[in-house]
C-alpha cells in the first residue's frame, strides 16, 4: 500500500486546522481508495502533498574482500556447474 502525504488547505489559519493537518500527515491507503479532502480529525479540508520518492542509488559492486567482510561468501566458476570458494 502506498503512503500518502495529506496537508490543510489552510495551514497558517489555526481555526479551520487542527494541529494534525496544520503540520500534514502521512497515511497508507489502498490505491482503489479515493484521496482524503478532509481532515481525519477535525473535518476540514485538506490537499494531497507531493512527498520525497526514494530513488535506490547504484553503486560499484563489492570487491571480493569487501563481500567476506560483509559475511558473504565468493565462489567463482571454473568449470562448468564447478563453482570454487575464494
Amino acid at each position: 500500500m502506498p503512503i500518502y502525504e495529506y496537508i490543510s488547505e489552510h495551514p497558517e489559519d489555526p481555526a479551520r486546522s487542527c494541529r494534525m493537518c496544520r503540520n500534514g500527515f502521512e497515511l497508507m491507503r489502498p490505491l482503489d481508495r479515493e484521496p482524503l479532502t478532509k481532515c481525519l480529525y477535525c473535518k476540514n479540508p485538506v490537499r494531497k502533498k507531493i512527498g520525497t520518492v526514494n530513488i535506490p542509488t547504484v553503486t560499484a559492486p563489492l570487491s571480493v574482500s569487501d563481500a567476506k567482510k560483509a559475511g558473504f561468501t565468493v565462489m567463482e566458476k571454473r568449470d562448468l556447474g564447478v563453482y570454487e570458494k575464494l
